[in-house]
């Protein structure tokens, strides 16, 4: 890591760690203005988790009934800051019982006593800013039968927070962790007496960050959906807490938010979750719904780019394709090499996925799952089409490097459905070959036909491919493209190996099929997926061949069986396991 990186690391969290000290001298709230209405969605299974002492967090289970929550054992610090932030009090409230309240109520007066003089890694403005979020939605479910002395000790916490969030919210990150800490501060500012005064510089800068953080087609700089459902998520529940307190939320703000809504919408899949690209996962079951009823915007995109990505959509069908430049720079600590990969569903099953973000298991699935191997498209000589900065270089070894620059695409019909076609140039430099896809999806959703081609646009290009080729012995140059398989599907090879057979627990049947220019297999694949304690074992359908030419084509087709009816009732989902 950089000295001046570190340096300025360490002075951010010291002067984190003055400012919530001093805060906790300060005068504190005394009480509500308003009751607060929680808006915040839990899981009932998670909080029957946490009751019985199962804390999953973070990738890791830590099982300890009779402990308290901040007497665990904490194995990395992605679990504790899950633990700091608070956002496990929404599983709590979904179970709601007198034995959730009372852990709830245990933990969180645990946590006054141990933290609230500012002290403990959930002293940052992102962390306080959730953490004041669900207490004030919860405030009710937590003060039930307490007596004064708890009230008062709880309302004094909230009040220094809210003057720590006051002083420090301005050196959280641009993005997520600013719009987490300045809605807090907003949130804290309508419901608490004496801090009122917060609320108007707090929208003030909110306005500012939407200007500059929500571009014209409602997207990000991460380019990552399940960020942008967060922001959203975070805009709407400002806007509502606004609204209730008598405000008019400004139209800089307002505008973010109808931005966003048909952007998310585009990036929906027909199963209702997110597309998993640059680190993003489907998004926490229910809140995208939840988030585009509660914001009231019923506008939609038309399939096409919205924050990069390529929508098409038939039938009860949707494919989603990353169609742009990956992100950079700041804005690419989780970025993806994943230009021109998709993600396919039918009705309410995925079919094609990417392997996802593996973040939560450790860093070397992160490095994994960021991989273009890790992504339903073309990998050429076992190399990403943008290359991962260098281990133990810092703060650089988290970005994208090499990464391609010009990625041309076009929607249009085709003679009988929905046409996107695109390219990218990140194997020019390497090889001096362009990757060039087209997607065409019947108008009646029951098939898609793809085409790779992999080719020399100009001299130059010819002249890097031939010096690849002479290296290689003239042995041409290999290539491989994956489609990844939804992990509940069951996936086999038919017709004497010329084709895969996808079953789908909804009854239907899709079947693989390709052009026999490359050679097919069937090889293991993972599904890399938040809240799971380990990587699922799945498949994935690899064509592999060499370029020899200046130009290779390869065709292929996914489509339904003919005996697959045109509508499927399909009423049962399964739910998460949340220990496998």
């Amino acid at each position: 890591m950089s000295r001046t990186h570190s340096f300025s690391a360490r002075w951010t969290r010291l002067m984190h760690r003055v400012a919530a000290r001093s805060s906790a001298r300060a005068r504190p709230a005394t009480g509500f203005t308003s009751t607060p209405e929680p808006r915040t969605i839990g899981l009932f299974a998670r909080g029957k988790q946490l009751v019985a002492g199962n804390f999953l967090f973070a990738g890791h289970l830590v099982s300890a009934p009779k402990t308290l929550i901040w007497d665990i054992d904490v194995p990395d610090d992605v679990f504790a800051q899950e633990l700091q932030g608070f956002a496990w009090l929404d599983d709590l409230a979904a179970v709601g019982d007198m034995a959730a309240r009372d852990r709830a109520q245990e933990w969180v007066w645990s946590w006054i006593d141990l933290y609230g003089r500012g002290t403990g890694p959930g002293w940052t403005p992102d962390l306080t800013g959730r953490r004041l979020i669900r207490w004030i939605s919860h405030a009710i479910f937590l003060l039930r039968a307490q007596g004064s002395d708890p009230s008062e000790a709880f309302f004094q916490s909230l009040g220094q927070q809210t003057i720590f969030l006051s002083k420090r919210w301005h050196k959280t990150a641009p993005g997520l962790p600013r719009f987490e800490a300045l809605t807090g501060l907003i949130y804290a500012g309508l419901a608490l007496e004496g801090m009122e005064h917060h609320v108007a510089p707090a929208c003030k800068a909110l306005d500012k960050e939407c200007a500059q953080q929500v571009d014209v087609q409602g997207g990000i700089p991460t380019r990552n959906p399940e960020e942008l459902l967060e922001v959203f998520t975070l805009l709407t529940w400002a806007a509502a807490a606004l609204r209730d307190a008598g405000q008019t939320p400004s139209d800089m703000h307002l505008r973010a938010i109808e931005r966003i809504a048909p952007t998310l919408r585009t990036l929906r899949h027909a199963d209702g979750g997110l597309a998993r690209f640059h680190g993003g996962g489907r998004g926490l079951e229910g809140r995208l719904d939840h988030a585009l009823a509660e914001s009231g915007n019923k506008t939609r995109q038309a399939d096409g780019l919205a924050m990069g990505y390529a929508r098409l959509s038939a039938g009860r069908t949707s494919v989603v394709v990353d169609a742009s430049v990956p992100p950079s720079g700041m804005n690419a600590p989780n970025a993806h090499a994943s230009t021109l990969a998709f993600e396919l569903t039918s009705g309410r099953r995925p079919v094609i996925v990417n392997c996802g973000s593996g973040a939560s298991f450790g860093e070397d699935w992160r490095r994994f799952g960021r991989a273009t191997p890790s992504h339903s498209t073309v990998t050429i000589d076992e190399l990403s089409s943008a290359r991962l900065g260098q281990e133990g270089k810092g703060w650089r070894e988290e970005q994208l490097v090499d990464a391609p620059t010009d990625v041309p695409i076009q929607m249009s019909n085709a003679s009988d459905g929905l046409r996107f076609e695109g390219g990218h140039n990140g194997y020019v430099k390497t090889h001096g070959l362009t990757h060039a896809r087209t997607l065409e999806l019947t108008f009646d959703g029951r098939g898609m036909a793809g085409e790779d081609l992999l080719v020399t646009m100009d001299d130059a290009a010819k002249r890097r491919f031939d010096k690849v080729m002479d290296e290689g012995a003239l042995q041409g140059v290999p290539y491989e493209i994956a489609f990844h398989l939804h992990p509940e599907v069951d996936a086999s090879l038919d017709m004497g190996g010329a084709a895969v057979s996808i079953a789908l627990k909804s009854g239907e049947t899709w079947v693989f099929r390709h052009d026999a220019i490359a050679k097919m297999r069937l090889d293991a694949s993972v599904f890399l997926e938040k809240g799971r304690l380990k990587p699922r074992a799945t498949k994935q359908i690899v064509l592999s061949g060499v370029a020899m030419e200046y130009a290779t084509r390869i065709r292929w087709s996914l489509s339904k069986a003919h005996e697959t009816n045109m509508a499927i009732r399909d009423l049962n989902r399964d739910e998460m396991d949340l220990n496998s």
